[in-house]
């Protein structure tokens, strides 16, 4: 029995105390670190977003394309350890249907035989947003989500404590609620998901996207209030806004169950001009003793104006600039 969850049985019990006070010599509960053992072990997986226009493709009828199928046969020629399926390429996802149990299991099957695991999926959600039957909408979402997860094998559901609307902020999706209101919104919101991902065997990851979470002290902040052994950060090192994004990312570290490693600490904008220092981004990981999965997402630039992003170069480039970071600090 760990101290956190003895913790919370006493809590349990000294609630129920006739002694006026009795909780007032004990600490409020935060989340705590996964209890790591026998130091880093790292695998390398693909975040499916890589291949977003080729996926869309696919799934809205726009061309060729490419599968989610096709894609794990990518990932295992790759020599991939996993694939991350996000679930915007699920049939049925933007009508916010539950993909059917076929799809799901024929693509489980096939990564199987691909000798792929599943490390984790995805989906887009907004608990920032002042309209509490949007709020409750959405919860009800990532709790479908976490079903999905469940029969693909997938450990970790992605959702988000950040805006997901174009030209918003949670300062103005939040009608000008103050912080601490919105931070409030969002933990219950990812509490409930987490207690139903207990039910289903499946990890809430908060992902920090730079718009609510724009440091390791805000993400942190939210996972104690959300104070749950189900939830945990996904660490993306693209979208800290801080002046030194690697000490957020050494920061957040602790806390991780899994990750998105992007070619940019700074962004997508800055691929060229700042890119994600490897072997430093790596030493950290190591320190934190972080035992899983990392996923790779590389980003097509926005606006234009550059070379044309073609995931079948850009993804096996980086791909070998990560295992070579990962020799070298090994």
């Amino acid at each position: 029995m760990t101290d956190f969850f003895s913790r919370r049985r006493f809590l349990k019990s000294a609630a129920v105390l006739p002694v006026a006070g009795a909780l007032a010599a004990v600490p409020a509960l935060a989340a705590e670190p996964p209890k790591r053992v026998g130091g880093a072990s790292l695998k390398l997986s693909l975040n499916a977003y890589s291949f977003a226009k080729l996926l869309n493709d696919q799934l809205l009828g726009r061309g060729a394309g490419m599968s989610l199928a096709e894609l794990a046969e990518f990932c295992a020629k790759h020599n991939f350890d996993a694939i991350d399926p996000t679930a915007y390429y699920f049939p049925g996802y933007r009508e916010r249907k539950v993909a059917p149990d076929k799809f799901l299991f024929d693509f489980k099957r096939r990564c199987f035989e691909l000798g792929l695991a599943i490390s984790g999926t995805g989906t887009g959600n907004n608990f920032t947003v002042a309209d509490k039957a949007a709020r409750a909408k959405d919860l009800e979402w990532v709790k479908r989500t976490v079903e999905m997860a469940a029969k693909l094998g997938a450990p970790v559901v992605r959702v988000f404590a950040d805006t997901q609307m174009r030209a918003q902020t949670w300062e103005t999706v939040s009608n000008g609620a103050k912080r601490d209101e919105v931070e409030k919104w969002i933990a219950d919101d990812i509490r409930a998901c987490a207690e139903h991902g207990a039910q289903h065997g499946v990890i809430i990851g908060v992902q920090n996207h730079g718009d609510f979470i724009k440091t390791a002290a805000d993400l942190i902040s939210l996972l104690n209030r959300v104070d749950s052994p189900w939830c945990g950060a996904i660490v993306d090192t693209g979208y800290f806004k801080a002046a030194d994004p690697y000490a957020e990312i050494a920061k957040a570290a602790p806390y991780a169950v899994n990750w998105q490693i992007k070619q940019s600490p700074l962004g997508v904008e800055k691929e060229a001009e700042a890119p994600t220092d490897l072997k430093r981004l790596l030493k950290i990981i190591r320190a934190s003793g972080y035992r899983g999965y990392l996923p790779l997402e590389t980003l097509s630039p926005r606006g234009g104006g550059g070379p044309a992003y073609d995931p079948f170069t850009v993804v096996p480039k980086f791909l070998a600039d990560v295992r070579q970071a990962l020799a070298e600090t090994a």
